[in-house]
């Protein structure tokens, strides 16, 4: 009599990698420390074995032209075009082409919401990640989708998270400048509405009331062009300002700009700092903050097609990158 072979576990593949459930977990999401032995055999094993992450994953696999949603919130469809986005929509598309899945990637306009649940009504759409999430789309996420459902940015009690830390990241490159001798710091934030930004925000302002300098704030949103403006802006109203956080490396790249076109020495005059580490980044000597993106793009994914029952935040580090401008 012909037999059918049982499906491959998370425990099969632990037991043939030599390594503990808890490490071949860890290793098959994206996150959490691993020795890169102990990733090598994970990955070996998981290989050989055509593990599959559960049977839920499986069950996407068998299912004919399903899809993981990519949603996008924005001011407008320009925000697909963002170096972030691509990344995030690359990395994601390299997971799921493992199972067998297509990526579909939309805008959710900011002042028009309810197109998620316009988007999510489609039953093609097996899995929904979140990026640029506010608190209106984390509520207008289907109840057939949770724990199908994971953000990039903030979380709630229904959507589990994976972010940078982007306010420690913040915080080491205000303790370098402060360290450098620094204490006119201003700086260009996100937009108001994107919550995990204020991150960064709050960390800067904490460190200034701590060591009781002013915070110099002017409104950005994550481009060059906005940079450019707010860098005369900057100049404007503090004109003695000897350091300038910016929000993002183009946002950083775009101070630096202004900057200079004013005759404005940097870093001599003005120390100025990114955050991402984007290729460009190294080229430009910028100081910066690391980003792994396609890390964290990655383990959102993975925790898409595992369906995580718990919701819960995921972390990932930055770490202060030092070069030239700063």
């Amino acid at each position: 009599m012909k037999t059918t072979r049982r499906p491959a576990t998370l425990d099969d593949v632990a037991r043939a990698a030599g390594v503990s459930r808890s490490t071949a977990s860890r290793v098959i999401a994206g996150n959490g420390f691993a020795s890169p032995i102990a990733r090598e055999r994970v990955h070996t094993a998981a290989d050989r074995l055509g593990y599959v992450p559960n049977a839920a994953a499986r069950a996407l696999v068998r299912g004919a032209g399903v899809r993981l949603l990519v949603a996008v919130a924005g001011a407008s469809a320009a925000v697909l075009d963002d170096g972030y986005v691509d990344q995030v929509v690359s990395s994601t598309a390299q997971v799921c082409a493992r199972y067998g899945l297509g990526v579909a990637v939309e805008w959710v306009p900011l002042d028009e919401p309810d197109r998620l649940t316009r988007l999510t009504d489609d039953h093609g759409v097996a899995g929904l990640l979140l990026v640029n999430t506010t608190d209106v789309l984390l509520g207008l996420v289907p109840g057939r989708l949770r724990g199908r459902t994971v953000s990039i940015g903030i979380g709630s009690t229904t959507v589990p998270s994976v972010d940078i830390d982007n306010g420690g990241g913040t915080a080491a490159i205000v303790r370098h400048l402060y360290a450098a001798g620094r204490r006119r710091i201003a700086m260009v934030t996100g937009p108001r509405w994107l919550s995990c930004a204020n991150r960064s925000v709050e960390a800067y302002r904490g460190l200034l009331r701590d060591a009781g300098l002013p915070a110099r704030e002017v409104l950005g949103d994550f481009t060059a062009t906005r940079g450019r403006a707010a860098a005369r802006e900057v100049l404007r109203r503090w004109p003695d300002t000897d350091a300038i956080v910016g929000i993002s490396d183009a946002t950083a790249l775009g101070v630096i700009g202004a900057l200079r076109a004013e005759g404005v020495q940097v870093p001599g005059d003005v120390a100025v700092t990114g955050f991402d580490d984007i290729p460009l980044a190294s080229a430009t000597a910028l100081t910066t903050a690391s980003h792994p993106v396609r890390r964290i793009a990655t383990a959102a994914a993975t925790m898409v097609l595992e369906q995580r029952p718990e919701p819960g935040s995921t972390v990932f580090p930055s770490a202060l990158v030092l070069r030239e401008s700063a």
